[in-house]
């Protein structure tokens, strides 16, 4: 795992910190703006962001199951596991805390320009994730 997608994981699974050194932390990781998923996102979106899904999570944990790096590209395949204590912003609605714990899967194809991260798309199983908090049933 290169120093880049480790403190890419821990800006996301660790608490972030209070004040402008959020901003700072996530400014060595990522370019500013950085596109996602072809919508330009400032440093300080993602610290909110950060600070939403820390909200609704607690006990966050990412396991990578594969990574391929290259020296301008990394793709990394891995499990968000954490418990939801508290209001999860969907575009489906706010799901309340349930309590459960839950396991979401997610792939994030990162273009690096002068070592940070400048483009991300994201792939993320978002409809399992509201399965698991009962906020969507299949018919």
């Amino acid at each position: 795992m290169t120093p880049v997608l480790k403190r890419l994981l821990d800006l996301w699974q660790r608490p972030v910190v209070a004040g402008p050194d959020a901003e700072a932390a996530f400014r060595e990781v990522y370019a500013d703006p950085v596109t996602v998923n072809g919508t330009p996102m400032s440093v300080a979106d993602l610290v909110q962001r950060a600070r939403m899904l820390q909200g609704a999570f607690t006990e966050l944990r990412m396991e990578v199951v594969h990574d391929y790096e290259l020296p301008s590209r990394i793709v990394v395949a891995f499990f968000m596991h954490g418990r939801h204590t508290g209001p999860l912003v969907t575009t489906a609605g706010t799901v309340p805390a349930t309590g459960r714990q839950v396991t979401q899967r997610i792939t994030d194809i990162l273009t690096l320009t002068d070592g940070r991260i400048s483009d991300i798309w994201v792939i993320s199983d978002d409809l399992g994730l509201l399965q698991q908090l009962d906020a969507v049933r299949l018919a």
